[in-house]
């Protein structure tokens, strides 16, 4: 998806917005600091974008950049990408801190399943659509969606109203077309039906880069996607996510890691933990004592739009061990103002897990405070912007936070340490007891 580039200079000096929060620790939390990170292992799973290998790399570069410049601090310095043989990996180095910090970021791409999806005929993707958002409706899934989250909800409905409308605006075409033709012209009534279907569908093709636009076609295969994973049919997924977990496992087992940090935006969010539960379940040392530190880190995640489904066993399942497990912090920031995202949802009373928050040690629930880290003027501008919005959880921030996507997944302080002592520090901050 695009977004803007946010522009630094006398802006960022303006008030914040001020805004209620959101916050839950489980009880069974760990609250013993886990010490400075020196060396990090970051795995980045993108969400359900055609275009990932290009766009995060460069959104990544701007806005640490962009950072930088705004807060006054040195620019980390960012090795040159190195892409896999299969082309589903790109590696860099950051270094922060003046060489504190040696973070080894992994990008982990699965772009390619999602434009063989996008690359079906039109028709074909509107059918998908229409039966994954019947199932929906009839399963009670988007219900159970607009009481979680009414705007994500709108969002997940849209491609398929979407889609209507613009089936219907294609037969009053044609039918205008039709009479056009036939009474106007005097033309034979199936020749004039038939010309006009043809224009209504040279129609079509001259709107689909303006649809592109509005997201409805990567939208309306997105639903389908979810959809179909939930239901246990997307093998091709399935094989990438084991060949990440494969990769990551022999990544943890040669590095001399501090902190292995594994995050996810977006559908990326559901990936990341069903990559967090296979790599606990094959290797029980993880997370232990003596080793690194695991942490899983979710960001305005759609974890729910499969989780809800009443054929996703496996995913509640996998919800389920990370809720307990005490081998990993997970921490997972929502936004209000994020209309993709499900603010306020907690796993364990959300989902029909079988638990209580009395059993619960994962996830640490924080707000990003999008209307305190971005500059009025800004969140004006982007706040009916559902794709610009969903998108701040990667870019820089115009007053320092908590949440910082920079010092979070780069600085000196572990996941758990920074999120539960409310530490606003910014990137190139020592770490502190």
């Amino acid at each position: 998806m695009q977004t803007d580039a946010m522009s630094a200079g006398p802006e960022r000096v303006c008030e914040p917005v001020r805004t209620t929060t959101i916050a839950f620790t489980p009880p069974l939390t760990s609250r013993e600091p886990t010490g400075p990170v020196a060396r990090r292992l970051l795995f980045y799973v993108p969400g359900y974008d055609p275009d990932s290998e290009r766009r995060y790399r460069t959104l990544f570069l701007r806005e640490i950049t962009r950072y930088a410049k705004v807060f006054g601090v040195p620019m980390p310095k960012v090795g040159c990408p190195t892409v896999s043989e299969d082309g589903n990996r790109q590696s860099w180095v950051v270094e922060t801190g003046g060489g504190r910090t040696r973070t080894e970021y992994e990008l982990l791409l699965w772009s390619d399943l999602v434009r063989r999806d996008m690359g079906k005929p039109r028709v074909v993707g509107i059918g998908l659509n229409a039966w994954a958002t019947l199932n929906f409706a009839l399963n009670g899934t988007l219900a159970g969606l607009y009481r979680t989250s009414w705007k994500c909800a709108n969002v997940m409905v849209y491609p398929f109203v979407g889609s209507l409308l613009l089936l219907m605006a294609l037969l009053v075409a044609s039918f205008a077309g039709h009479g056009v033709l036939h009474h106007g012209f005097g033309l034979p009534g199936w020749f004039a039906l038939l010309a006009g279907i043809v224009a209504s569908l040279v129609g079509l093709r001259f709107l689909a880069p303006r649809l592109d636009r509005a997201f409805l076609w990567q939208l309306m295969h997105d639903c389908v996607f979810h959809w179909q994973h939930a239901c246990g049919k997307r093998p091709d997924y399935d094989a990438r996510v084991e060949a990440f977990t494969a990769h990551m496992r022999a990544r943890i087992r040669e590095s001399q890691a501090d902190e292995v940090m594994i995050v996810g935006h977006s559908t990326g969010g559901l990936t990341a933990v069903e990559l967090a539960v296979r790599l606990l379940g094959e290797d029980p040392t993880l997370g232990e004592a003596g080793g690194p530190v695991l942490s899983l880190l979710t960001l305005g995640s759609c974890l729910p739009i499969v989780a809800l489904q009443p054929d996703a066993r496996a995913t509640r399942a996998a919800v389920a061990q990370l809720v307990t497990s005490r081998r990993l912090t997970w921490v997972d920031f929502q936004a209000p103002q994020d209309w993709m995202n499900f603010p306020g949802f907690n796993p364990a009373r959300d989902l029909p897990l079988g638990l209580s928050e009395g059993e619960m040690a994962n996830p640490i629930i924080r707000s990003a405070k999008f209307a305190e880290i971005i500059n009025r003027q800004t969140y004006e501008r982007i706040r009916l912007r559902p794709f610009r919005m969903h998108f701040q959880f990667l870019m820089a921030n115009d007053h320092a936070g908590v949440f910082d996507i920079f010092a979070l997944t780069l600085g000196p302080r572990s996941l758990r340490d920074r999120v539960l002592s409310e530490d606003a520090s910014l990137l190139d901050a020592p770490a502190t007891a």
